[in-house]
């Protein structure tokens, strides 16, 4: 019973997952983009600027999420917010299936030890806050151990279009430089610019993505930002100890008040969701940008701030070139893409635990009738 209650939470979940990430895969596209933009400070004297042909500065403001999915509509069709989705489809079926599996079978165990513990006199006989934070940071650990590979891939794709553009911006600053220094006409300065803007970006799948994290980094490569991810594994634990708790607390109401209905609602575990991701997304979201700064094409620029060989690295880095502000980049947009994404798996994957146990209660009845007919 306690397995397949915990293939159905695998496979709810992995439902639950998908249909949460196509939903909110734009924003999550625009977010990673805002995450991996370097804004440096300006008592740096690197801050984000457009050097002129007359060495004059001009701060390029930050646009917002909603400007920013409209660039990207404009510049790279509705394809440049969906970059990555087919990977990330597999990352989010395996995720959430893997997590889950394994949440439920670490609960089902938390829930024997808490039973065995009330037998013997310890407790009342229910998992407390510490004991749901280990169940979701085991199966979290499990989950980041075996899925980053994928995420490394998603995250190369969605910031592909935006390094690219930066390298293009580089050699344009290249050129021009040099056209000053050796007094090149402005025709043949213009040519050699046109020139460059001609060039087609080349398609850039997931088997693309894959050799250029292997050429740069090796095998290794797929395992950048593990570090970050592994200490990340407190948000889902955040997460699930605020959800599980105020499930708890709801359900205990309830019965208090004995109620005649006393299941939950979906809107009820929409809204259980929205919070849980809520309070766990503000607490690490420095943690989820280092990671993505990890995961991103670092030869992006000429200034040695842009590269960061390492976790510690780049952290320094941040701290130095960027300050605090640097880790918190798009974060609103971040706040609304998780808690829109967590209400949606939560209430889908809810929906579909109900499905799969009345779905398994049938077919168990069909198979005794069938054996008493026998």
């Amino acid at each position: 019973m306690s397995e397949s209650n915990a293939v159905a939470n695998g496979l709810a979940g992995a439902g639950g997952g998908i249909i949460a990430q196509i939903l909110t895969y734009p924003l999550q596209t625009v977010n990673t983009r805002q995450q991996t933009e370097r804004t440096l400070k300006r008592n740096n004297n690197q801050s984000l600027l457009l050097q002129s042909s007359s060495n004059k500065t001009t701060t390029v403001p930050a646009p917002g999420t909603f400007l920013q999915i409209l660039h990207v509509i404009g510049s790279e069709g509705w394809g440049g917010l969906y970059s990555g989705l087919k990977p990330s489809l597999l990352g989010t079926a395996a995720s959430q299936g893997i997590y889950y599996y394994f949440y439920q079978v670490f609960k089902n165990r938390a829930v024997a030890i808490a039973a065995a513990r009330k037998v013997k006199g310890r407790g009342d006989g229910t998992v407390g806050m510490f004991g749901w934070i280990i169940v979701a940071a085991m199966a979290g650990s499990l989950n980041v151990l075996l899925t980053i590979p994928i995420w490394v891939l998603v995250t190369r794709m969605q910031t592909h279009t935006q390094a690219e553009r930066k390298i293009m911006e580089e050699k344009k600053e290249a050129l021009r430089r040099e056209a000053s220094e050796s007094s090149i006409a402005g025709s043949t300065l213009q040519d050699k610019v046109a020139e460059l803007e001609s060039i087609k970006p080349q398609p850039f799948g997931t088997i693309h993505a894959a050799n250029e994290v292997y050429n740069e980094a090796g095998v290794f490569g797929f395992w950048k930002g593990v570090i970050p991810a592994l200490i990340m594994v407190c948000n889902p634990s955040i997460q699930f100890m605020i959800y599980e708790s105020s499930l708890k607390h709801l359900r205990a109401k309830r019965t208090a008040k004995k109620q005649g209905n006393q299941s939950i609602s979906a809107l009820e575990v929409f809204l259980l969701g929205a919070l849980a991701k809520l309070g766990a997304t503000v607490s690490t979201y420095p943690l989820l940008v280092v990671k993505s700064r990890l995961q991103a094409k670092q030869e992006i620029g000429g200034s040695n701030s842009y590269r960061y060989s390492g976790t510690i690295d780049a952290i320094l880095k941040m701290i130095r070139y960027e300050g605090l502000p640097g880790f918190y980049k798009g974060m609103s947009t971040k706040i609304v893409q998780s808690v829109f994404a967590a209400s949606v798996l939560f209430m889908v994957k809810e929906e579909l635990v109900k499905f799969f146990t009345v779905l398994t209660d049938k077919s168990r009845k069909a198979l005794l009738k069938k054996k008493v007919i026998i």
